[in-house]
């Protein structure tokens, strides 16, 4: 028996004590250095199948012991040896003996059974049985037909072959059709195929019987048996016999365990029917009908299932019954198995047997594998189950041997008794080191072999007192546990074993260590699928532990394996698990585990992955009407966002195979709607989820529904009515969608009349979607109203609607036509509005347009280009802006409708006051010298007035953040051209400004920059300055001569440097000034850093080429001392290299000779044309022909755009003053330069008085600006 650990404390000592006694278990630990019994530690099962696919079958048998053991075998009860086979391969040093699956292996079949010996006793193992299996086969035989009269029951037998089970059986054809089964016909479970009577189908000549040994991969084919079936004119009804089986009852016998099958096959006609009960009792619940109520099975049979059990077979005629008594025994089952045990010398001992089953086990006792009979001792005796050792003695150590067996198995354990007396063996490992987390417990081990068992005391640090206290305890095993460990606990520890043959001891040591604790742990993550997800996890641990701490991830309790692989989805970075792209698949708990190899912490925290909802499946249509269908639905995932709703769409087969619509949106917490249908449409339907993240994917199509035809449902909406002619009236309206049709023959019925004459419906039947209604007065009201037919009838009532006859333009022009003048650039225009009589149609609006007669700074008059602007809506008013200052203008005011323009107003003539002038086209830098700058510059070309002179300033803009003051000079002269500034600094920087200016005030500024020269040397400067801010292009001439002096020591010997640029190329030439000396280019693109310098030059070279540059860039050019850059620069341009398309078009024809001359011709020509024309203008009275077409416009051709207001339109298609193409051609022909768009912003809106809102000082800015660039970009 197991001792106790002594409650108390030894009274001197306090001594905590553990008597580790070695008593009865299952499996004694006794080291290998000590002798002992042999005992098997491993060996083959009870049955060993020699399969064909095997290559070998091994025999194991494995054993410890002291001395080694050694192995015999024995094959059906007598001696075998290995050894003497060559065929059997061996193992040195073990038992296991392998048989190679080659030759004949039935000289091998037996039962074997292995003993392993050494000096001390034997241990034998169970017995192993080697089965060879032969191929089935069914016999080779010839069958009869077999002859039935129909109505008659037959049997056909299979007689399957013996074989290793399971066994499988199947009635098939020769081409492997299965035989149908049903409550006529079935195969019992011998086999057998029963007919309970036969029909005249069952006639065929392949009735195979197929049987399979599946654990030997084995299927054979019976002879193929025929019946014939001789039909009768009738079948006699009969009774209810068995066929299967015979007699009254039938004695079933089973294990527990097993399956209980019992079967019922009967004949008769009408086919009977086959009932289950249990006599006394109900059917056990686990039991279950099968093979058409012919089968009971009982799965897994107990001792409670046995009783009587009966079969009634019944038809109209009577029944028949059959009875089963049933006896579930049972195999042998331990109730007390010998366990091995080791005992003090002189000791009693007592080995107990004990086994149930059904019957009872029979208990045979053997000591070393021999019969107790056969080794009788004096002081052992058997009682019973029990076998008693009195005084046992060493020379009693044995291995008893219990066999329990009846008639369904057998039973076998080896218990190893061991009688010695040996001192204290400590198995624990000497200095072991043991650390343990302040606050926690901590098991340190002591692990003793004795006999007699050994007292085991602890102590610490050399103290002869052992450890106690309540949070220490001393297990049976002889291991101390301290509970909540304290720093003060760390030390040296000691255990002591003693028993009365001696003593052992050995030391261990204790390490205190902080405890690990998650800091931050991760927190609770919803996230996107297909995004990245971060979990962050912060831990602090005892710092000895730094190469020993890790920090690990799992997902759902599995550990996350980190590859760092290109297909790897999880990294790991300060403590930081990142998940790239989650799928659904990593939704769950993950746990931060902080681990050190004395504890760990954890903390998790739920990914939740969200995404669009799932498909909804399993689509079901119910509740079937002519018009209307109820869907029903199962949701899909929702992955954690709520379906918001679900859409509906549907597909049909005529009109659009293969469309889905949209039909109807449904809430989400819905699984099923009601759908409104369209009759004669053969329809499926899909379904779709949506929530927050978007909408998911569809579901699977239902089955298709056909609706039946009915009369159309709604009649055609959206009617309008237009004239496109004064004496028609066109009628169109949206036709119904043909899955509106409701069936077949659709056509719509128009009605109208006159709304206010009192007349009939006049109706028309059409199959088009528009009708046109002729000979109708001029904008007359007309009711009218369409409704649709088909062949199932008509549709609802149509609606009334409103529509007028066809428009003629207005008869009549704006009176008291008034201008206001606001300022220099915009005025008011009133005038009194056109009757609605005089409209003839619905008002579209006013149009005003005017033109420009002459500037008022000279006399001579010029008929302008023709402007008009649109002003929408019944109005007297509106504003006109961007007028020329100081200019004399006509204009005319005309009303519109939806058929065109009226006659315009009688014209009206106004002057605009003067303004400030507009930029001086030309300024630039004449001559430079080194105290003196001279300036040329051109008037204004619109001086917008009266021009009084030029306000001219200038300042010191050396390269330095301080500016020097502004030197104002007003020349009041309105001729002068050209200034000379005198007492300049010399070799300085200087930045020129220049105004035109009127009585209003002075205009925009432009201006020009120059250097003075070092000496008194005249240098010519460019045609056009490099940084005039009045020319935002780059110069287009072909060659731009520059010179920008600096402070260098070659100024003087290079003298007018210029560039000339191609598209790929430009050519740096130059003047030399008498000195030859060496000097570099360097040029760069524009704003990419990377300096190019070319080899060195002599001035004695007039010019250097730079090739390889890219068409349609720019780049900065220097000219420099040395071949590094840097300030000292001589000369710097930026130059822009030409498109590819621009540097091509001087090659053609342009440049030819004859060209030249026959477009002189022309333009000759052409101005003789204009003379003539100008002559004959003047004497046509006070207003030009062009003046007196747009008094009185041609009906017919005046046109309008519908879609467009609010913007200026040009009827003469000519371009507006100021407008010239540039180079690049953004101005195109025909398009107005002065727009609204120049105004105002893009969307432009008006105030009641016509005005438009917005900024208009900066927009006229715009236009004067797009003018002057014009002007630069013309070649001179």
């Amino acid at each position: 028996m197991r001792s106790q650990r002594s409650l108390g404390f030894v009274a001197a000592l306090g001594v905590i004590t553990c008597i580790c006694a070695f008593h009865t278990t299952a499996a004694i630990d006794i080291p290998l250095e000590v002798e002992q019994l042999p005992t098997i530690t491993a060996q083959s099962p009870s049955s060993l199948i020699a399969f064909p696919f095997d290559e070998s079958f091994p025999m194991t048998c494995e054993a410890k012991g002291n001395p080694e053991p050694e192995f015999r075998w024995t094959k059906n009860g007598q001696e075998f040896d290995p050894f003497l086979d060559p065929r059997l391969m061996k193992e040195e040093d073990s038992g296991t003996f392998v048989i190679p699956n080659n030759g004949n292996l039935t000289v091998y079949q037996g039962i074997y059974r292995c003993y392993a010996s050494n000096r001390l006793g034997t241990a034998i193992s169970k017995e192993i049985e080697f089965i060879v299996p032969h191929v089935p086969k069914f016999p080779k035989e010839t069958l009869d037909p077999v002859e039935v009269e129909e109505g008659q029951a037959f049997v056909l037998q299979c007689n399957p072959p013996q074989g290793i089970p399971p066994l499988q059986i199947y009635w098939m054809t020769i081409s492997l059709q299965h035989i149908e089964q049903d409550e006529r016909v079935s195969m019992g479970l011998n086999g057998d195929l029963y007919f309970s009577h036969a029909v005249e189908k069952d006639s065929r000549r392949d009735y195979c019987c197929f049987a399979a040994f599946p654990r030997i991969r084995t299927i054979v084919q019976k002879t193929a048996m025929s019946v014939i079936v001789k039909t009768t004119n009738a079948i006699l009804q009969r009774r209810p016999s068995l066929l299967m089986p015979s007699g009254v009852k039938t004695e079933t016998l089973l294990v527990k365990g097993e399956d209980l099958k019992l079967e019922c096959i009967a004949e008769g006609f009408p086919t009977p029917q086959v009932e289950w009960v249990k006599m006394g009792h109900q059917l056990p619940s686990k039991a279950k009908v099968e093979n058409h109520g012919k089968l009971l099975i009982v799965p897994r049979v107990e001792q409670e299932d046995s009783g009587k059990y009966m079969c009634k077979a019944k038809n109209t005629l009577g029944e028949a019954v059959h009875y089963f008594p049933v006896t579930v025994e049972e195999p042998p089952e331990w109730v007390s198995e010998p366990e091995s045990q080791l005992s003090m010398i002189g000791s009693n001992v007592l080995i107990k047997c004990s086994a149930s089953g059904t019957p009872q086990p029979i208990i045979t006792w053997r000591m070393n594998g021999v019969p107790l009979q056969e080794a009788p001792a004096a002081n052992r005796k058997v009682l019973d189950d029990t076998v008693l050792l009195r005084n046992a003695q060493s020379s009693d150590s044995a291995v008893y041997q219990c066999e329990a067996s009846n008639r369904h198995g057998t039973l076998l354990s080896n218990a190893n008794i061991m009688i010695m007396n040996v001192p204290p063996m400590v198995l624990t490992s000497e200095g072991e080191e043991y650390s343990a987390v302040d606050g926690k417990a901590v098991l340190m081990h002591c692990k003793v072999f004795s006999s007699p068992p050994s007292m085991i005391t602890w102590s610490k640090d050399d103290s002869s007192e052992s450890v106690e206290g309540p949070r220490v305890t001393v297990h049976d095993n002889g291991s101390l546990e301290i509970y909540r460990v304290e720093k003060e606990d760390a030390g040296q520890y000691t255990c002591l074993a003693k028993n009365t043959e001696g003593s052992a001891a050995i030391d261990a040591t204790l390490n205190v260590k902080d405890p690990t604790r998650i800091a931050v742990p991760p927190e609770n993550l919803q996230i996107l699928k297909g995004t990245t997800a971060e979990l962050s996890c912060l831990a602090e641990y005892d710092k000895s532990f730094s190469n020993d701490f890790e920090l690990l991830w799992e997902k759902d309790d599995m550990e996350i394996s980190l590859n760092y692989t290109e297909n790897s989805r999880y990294f790991v970075e300060d403590g930081i698990l990142q998940i790239i792209n989650v799928s659904h698949g990593d939704q769950g708990v993950y746990t931060c585990v902080a681990r050190t190899p004395v504890d760990q912490d954890t903390a998790s925290a739920l990914l939740m992955v969200q995404d669009v909802p799932d498909a909804p499946e399993y689509l079901v249509l119910s509740e079937h009407k002519s018009k209307s269908v109820k869907l029903k639905w199962i949701p899909g995932d929702d992955h954690n966002s709520t379906t918001t709703e679900f859409i509906i769409e549907y597909e049909e087969s005529q009109w659009e195979p293969g469309n889905w619509k949209e039909l109807l949106r449904v809430p989400g917490n819905h699984n099923s709607a009601v759908l409104k249908l369209h009759g004669h449409v053969d329809y499926c339907f899909r379904v779709s989820g949506v929530n927050t993240l978007g909408r998911g994917p569809s579901s699977k199509p239902t089955e298709r529904y056909k609706t039946q035809p009915a009369a159309p449902d709604k009649n055609p909406e959206n009617i309008k009515i237009e004239g496109r002619l004064p004496h028609e009236m066109d009628i169109n309206w949206e036709p119904l969608l043909p899955i509106e049709h409701n069936g077949p023959g659709l056509e719509y019925k128009v009605s109208y009349k006159r709304q206010d004459v009192e007349e009939d419906w006049k109706e028309h039947m059409v199959k088009r979607h528009s009708f046109l209604v002729k000979n109708t007065p001029t904008f007359v009201p007309y009711e009218i109203k369409i409704q649709a037919r088909n062949h199932q009838g008509w549709g609802p009532e149509p609606k009334i609607v409103i529509g007028y006859s066809g428009e003629d333009i207005p008869s009549a022009a704006p009176d008291d036509v008034a201008v206001e003048v606001m300022n220099s650039s915009v005025v008011k225009v009133s005038w009194t509005r056109v009757h609605k009589d005089k409209l003839h149609g619905h008002l579209g609006g006013y149009r005003i347009s005017w033109w420009r007669l002459r500037s008022l700074v000279n006399s001579k008059k010029s008929h302008g280009d023709k402007h008009t602007l649109t002003f929408p809506g019944d109005r007297n008013h509106a504003v006109i802006l961007g007028l020329t200052p100081f200019s004399e203008y006509s204009l005319i005011v005309m009303t519109f409708n939806g058929r065109g323009n009226g006659p315009g107003s009688h014209p009206v003539n106004f002057k605009t006051p003067e303004g400030v002038p507009e930029k001086n086209p030309v300024f630039r830098v004449a001559e430079v010298q080194k105290h003196s700058v001279s300036l040329v510059w051109d008037p204004p070309l619109e001086p917008n007035g009266i021009l009084t002179g030029y306000l001219l300033e200038y300042q010191l803009v050396n390269d330095t953040e301080e500016v020097g003051p502004l030197q104002t000079v007003d020349i009041s002269n309105p001729d002068t051209t050209k200034w000379i500034l005198r007492d300049l600094e010399p070799v300085s920087k200087y930045k020129f400004y220049l105004r035109s200016c009127t009585t209003m005030g002075c205009g925009p500024v432009v201006s020009e920059e120059s250097i003075t020269t070092l000496e008194t040397t005249s240098i010519l400067a460019s045609t056009v300055g490099l940084r005039k801010s009045a020319s935002p292009s780059p110069p287009s001439t072909p060659r731009s001569p520059v010179t920008k002096p600096t402070r260098s020591t070659i100024v003087p010997v290079l003298l007018n440097v210029s560039s000339a640029v191609s598209d790929r190329f430009a050519n740096i030439s130059w003047i030399s000034g008498g000195e030859h000396t060496e000097f570099y280019i360097a040029y760069m693109k524009k704003r990419e850093g990377l300096w190019k310098i070319s080899e060195a030059l002599n001035t004695s070279k007039t010019f250097h080429i730079i090739d390889g540059l890219e068409p349609g860039t720019e780049y900065t050019v220097r000219l420099i001392p040395n071949s590094r850059v840097d300030n000292s620069s001589v000369f710097e341009d930026v130059i822009s290299t030409r498109s590819a398309g621009l540097a091509r078009e001087g090659g053609g024809i342009s440049t030819q000779g004859w060209f030249i001359g026959l477009m002189c011709a022309i333009a000759l020509l052409t101005l003789i044309v204009l003379i003539a024309c100008f002559v004959n203008r003047n004497k046509g009275g006070k207003y030009s022909v062009k003046e007196k077409e747009d008094l009185h416009p041609d009906v017919e051709s005046q046109g309008m755009n519908d879609d467009t207001f609010c913007e200026y339109s040009d009827n003469d298609e000519k371009p507006l003053k100021g407008s010239q193409h540039s180079l690049s051609r953004e101005i195109k022909a025909g398009d107005s330069g002065d727009s609204l768009v120049d105004y105002g912003d893009e969307d432009v809106q008006f105030n009641e008085d016509g005005s438009f809102i917005g900024e208009y000082a900066g927009r006229k800015e715009k236009r004067v600006s797009a003018e002057i660039k014009a002007t630069v970009q013309t070649p001179a």
